[in-house]
């Protein structure tokens, strides 16, 4: 009879332990999905931003339509993207058509002066300030997450109830060299 006991009483923490892996392996995905909902609403304030700047800088360098067009469209895919790898793709393209019409605003001193322009601009600023803490917010939880997830005996409860590793949501290359081109706002 000592050994039933013995036997139930195994069985009942190892199944505490599993419900206790379980919940903070969910803990962690739900901080995982919160962060990038931080990143969604920062991206959604980027791209509404965009239609102001763009038909701000038009107003003053009109024959650049194949720019503008670049920024619409990489805008438009931005919006249309739903899983994280696709907007992060889409999001890099946004940051490069971005870059490359604040590079064309150098070319018109006019337009550099504008007071629309300028706090236009300065939104910009702010969002991906904005952007960069919560983008490093949802990096820290992804690793946090993955960690958790792959560290004996949580590798065996994330293998047996399906969660999947998830990835870091980078800039990219190109969206990081237009960035740099970006210029500071200077009053």
């Amino acid at each position: 009879m000592t050994g039933l006991y013995i036997i139930l009483g195994i069985i009942a923490v190892m199944a505490v332990a599993v419900i206790i892996i379980y919940n903070t392996l969910v803990g962690k995905r739900q901080r995982c999905n919160q962060a990038f909902a931080d990143i969604d609403v920062q991206l959604k304030q980027r791209q509404n931003l965009i239609p102001n700047l763009v038909e701000t800088v038009k107003g003053y360098a009109s024959h650049e339509q194949e720019t503008f067009q670049q920024v619409i469209e990489a805008r438009n895919a931005a919006q249309a993207a739903s899983e994280p790898e696709s907007m992060q793709e889409a999001e890099s393209m946004l940051s490069g058509a971005l870059g490359r019409l604040f590079a064309l605003a150098e070319a018109y001193p006019d337009l550099k002066a504008s007071q629309n322009f300028q706090a236009l601009q300065e939104e910009l600023s702010l969002i991906e300030d904005k952007l960069a803490a919560a983008r490093r917010f949802y990096n820290s939880a992804v690793q946090d997450y993955n960690t958790a997830r792959e560290q004996f005996p949580a590798s065996i409860i994330a293998g047996m109830f399906d969660f999947e590793p998830r990835s870091f949501f980078d800039v990219g290359i190109e969206a990081r060299e237009a960035l740099s081109v970006v210029p500071k706002v200077e009053f």
